[in-house]
């Protein structure tokens, strides 16, 4: 290992940071990859080889079987091919489509805090079209 991986290693965040995954979560397929893009863009002296080795500490019931089956059938992956492999497996139609029907059932009350009723709203319209970019104010 180079002096300039170790250092780039040294840089990731603890591995009990990263996004957890077990695969049953409505939005977890969706935070653990904006998670990775995010080290990969705040480190990018980082390689793919350290984003996929902490995946094995991440992933946990279901997705940790489904990523050990992908390590065995294909090898060690890089992280733009593994980031599309999740989401083929858990961005599937019912689960769009599931989202698409949330969205619209999920009306508004003046007994619900606006902001949590918009944040919401922001997040499914992203899981439905990954392509549309929501800013966010904090």
């Amino acid at each position: 290992m180079s002096y300039s991986q170790k250092g780039a290693s040294q840089q990731l965040p603890e591995a009990s940071s990263w996004a957890k995954f077990s695969g049953t979560g409505e939005y977890e397929y969706m935070e653990l990859v904006n998670s990775i893009d995010g080290i990969s863009i705040d480190v990018p002296s980082i390689t793919y080889y350290w984003i996929t080795a902490r995946l094995n500490t991440t992933s946990k019931r279901h997705a940790s079987i489904w990523y050990i089956e992908m390590k065995e059938i294909h090898g060690r992956r890089n992280w733009p091919r593994l980031k599309s492999q999740i989401i083929q497996r858990y961005r599937n139609g019912t689960w769009i489509s599931k989202k698409t029907m949330s969205f619209g059932n999920y009306k508004y009350s003046v007994y619900k805090d606006p902001y949590q009723w918009c944040l919401r709203q922001s997040k499914l319209v992203e899981a439905i079209d990954p392509q549309i970019n929501i800013q966010r104010e904090p």
